[in-house]
């Protein structure tokens, strides 16, 4: 168990330091971050980077930033939490992918790490014995 609370410690981080850059970049340039042009967002609500850079660098860069910091100092809640952000990554990247009407290559890495996270997140769900894993746990007796 202690690789899957490292591994998902890292991922978690890896994403959140991630997302806090990407967002902040958006936030502080919303016309050209990173050098992306806002004509991708022709398909979105938006019409520059603002707001998905403060959704990006809150939710998912923070979020996950909490998520590790739970799972460093082994708070009891570590599983729900991470799971929340996990998912919260892959609704991030499906929502992205149909806005910008385009799937290239970190998209599907960060769809995969979430779903990664996610699967993890139910181990540690199911080590504990919590609610849902729990009901599930207590029908084979």
């Amino acid at each position: 168990m202690k690789k899957v609370y490292r591994l998902l410690f890292a991922l978690h981080l890896f994403v959140g330091i991630g997302a806090m850059a990407g967002g902040l970049a958006a936030i502080t340039n919303p016309q050209t971050p990173l050098g992306i042009s806002v004509d991708v967002l022709k398909n979105s609500p938006f019409n520059n980077f603002f707001i998905p850079g403060i959704i990006l660098f809150t939710i998912i860069g923070l979020g996950n930033i909490i998520s590790a910091l739970m799972f460093r100092f082994k708070l009891r809640f570590q599983g729900y939490i991470s799971s929340v952000f996990s998912w919260a990554l892959v609704i991030w990247i499906v929502v992205q992918c149909i806005m910008m009407n385009a799937i290239v290559f970190l998209h599907v890495l960060f769809f995969i790490i979430g779903l990664i996270e996610a699967g993890l997140s139910m181990v540690i769900l199911f080590e504990k014995h919590l609610f849902p894993t729990n009901i599930i746990l207590n029908i084979k007796h």
